[in-house]
């Protein structure tokens, strides 16, 4: 069986993904070789990119980028199918023992004329029961010459907030997505139809202001409102899906986030950037109840030969989530007899921390740390109440030391090792994956933002 879900966009932090073309403009070579550059605006960004230019177009077609982007795992725990989808709740993590495959993701990205710049993203992958998923990722256009440093776009994306949500799996340093962005953000990333504006401020140093509106419904919208079917497979705090009108019929059925977002550039080798991302709206448990995430982050790289993408370099890069989730009071009347849900504040915080060094012989090694917490109980079923016993909100712990090799700038491999100490589990769980990726297509050959950053430290 085939479903179809639409995503979102793929971006680095606080920065919307634009085509670049297929020629070294440059721009810092620190990212990876993977699908959409970004457009770098050399009145915006500091004084390492005042060489570059906005892309010229002579038609629509000349500069439209294609290429297929595979990403797979072999691999094996210690805990059976049935739990890794649990403890591996992203959707394009290594998610069974044996082989995944991850994504396969067809990618265009190009200029349309002098204004704009337009994204899309198809992407079809293997469930754990083994069926075929299809999604439309990403629809976007983007602007390239509004005045007094603005920036518009519109369409379906990611919503831009903290450091990886904005990123499509391939452009992870690690194969699995981080504990607290799972269980904030849902098993695919938080993304919806909306539009963003943007501000770069005119000061020496990268300092970009964000606001977006964005639809609340729809599965891929986990922590507002959400949809009957995301709330059958993994409800909030076991409560039920309560929203009875998903029509947006004022800007407060929307959701709103909004960024802040800075890099100082410490030398000509290394830079170090910060971010404060917050997001409001309705959630789906009825009544009126609302979310609110807050978020900061940070990312420290070092790289001395910016434009080879075999050099050395170092990522140091952390986040830290808090969401508070309200719920309605609600009536579980599946049992024998209707059992009360009151109604409560369901916090949920954690962050992940790591670090990332690779040699000029294409390896790299490095280690992340994550921890997940929350308080109020979680609702289990049967009147029973308790948030140790909720896979998705109990006390977490995961350590994930990581080895990868580069073979060129087209192809890597890594290989990770996952303990994870849950408070659902019986005892702590141990997992090994062998993941692969290989990049097939026309792409520019390093992606960097406008900030000035990569969004990983992939070659």
């Amino acid at each position: 069986m085939t479903r179809l879900v639409a995503l979102g966009a793929i971006g680095l932090p606080g920065v919307a993904a634009q085509d670049v073309g297929a020629k070294n403009i440059g721009a810092q070579n620190i990212g990876a070789p993977i699908i959409g550059a970004q457009n770098v605006d050399p009145e915006h960004v500091g004084h390492r990119h005042q060489e570059l230019a906005l892309p010229q177009t002579t038609g629509p077609f000349d500069k439209l980028n294609i290429s297929l982007d595979l990403l797979f795992a072999i691999g094996s725990s210690t805990e059976r199918d049935a739990q890794l989808i649990q403890l591996q709740g992203g959707e394009h993590d290594p998610r069974r023992r044996g082989l995944t495959m991850q994504q396969a993701e067809i990618q265009l990205n190009g200029t349309v004329d002098n204004w704009f710049t337009a994204q899309g993203v198809l992407v079809s992958f293997l469930d754990p029961e083994g069926e075929t998923v299809v999604e439309l990722e990403e629809a976007f256009l983007q602007t390239t010459n509004l005045p007094h440093r603005f920036q518009a776009k519109v369409g379906h994306y990611f919503t831009e907030f903290g450091r990886l949500n904005p990123l499509h799996p391939h452009a992870w340093d690690w194969q699995s997505q981080p504990v607290i962005l799972t269980r904030v953000f849902g098993p695919e990333g938080m993304r919806a139809p909306g539009a963003r504006l943007s501000w770069l401020a005119p000061t020496h140093r990268y300092l970009e202001f964000f606001i977006s509106g964005q639809n609340a419904n729809g599965e891929t919208m986990t922590s507002f409102g959400s949809s009957d079917e995301a709330y059958a497979e993994r409800p909030v705090g076991g409560r039920f899906f309560g929203r009875t009108d998903t029509d947006a019929r004022s800007i407060d059925d929307m959701v709103w986030s909004g960024r802040v977002a800075t890099t100082f550039e410490l030398d000509q080798e290394s830079a170090l950037g910060f971010g404060a991302s917050v997001a409001f709206g309705g959630n789906a448990t009825g009544g009126g109840q609302a979310t609110m995430i807050s978020g900061v982050d940070f990312v420290y790289q070092w790289r001395p030969a910016p434009t080879d993408p075999g050099s050395a370099f170092l990522r140091l890069q952390g986040e830290y989530l808090y969401r508070d989730f309200e719920t309605a009071a609600q009536v579980d009347a599946t049992g024998p007899s209707n059992v009360a849900i009151p109604s409560a504040t369901l916090r949920d915080h954690g962050g992940y921390l790591y670090g990332l060094v690779g040699w000029d012989n294409g390896f790299a090694a490095g280690l992340r740390c994550e921890y997940a917490t929350g308080s109020s109980a979680s609702y289990v079923g049967t009147g029973t109440f308790g948030r140790n016993a909720d896979a998705f909100r109990a006390d977490r712990i995961r350590i994930s030391p990581l080895v990868q090799y580069q073979v060129s700038p087209f192809t890597r491999m890594r290989l990770q090792y996952d303990y994870d100490d849950s408070a659902h589990l019986s005892g702590s769980a141990h997992s090994v994956w062998l993941g692969f990726e290989v990049l097939l297509g026309a792409q520019p050959p390093g992606r960097v933002g406008r900030d000035g950053l990569s969004g990983c430290s992939c070659r």
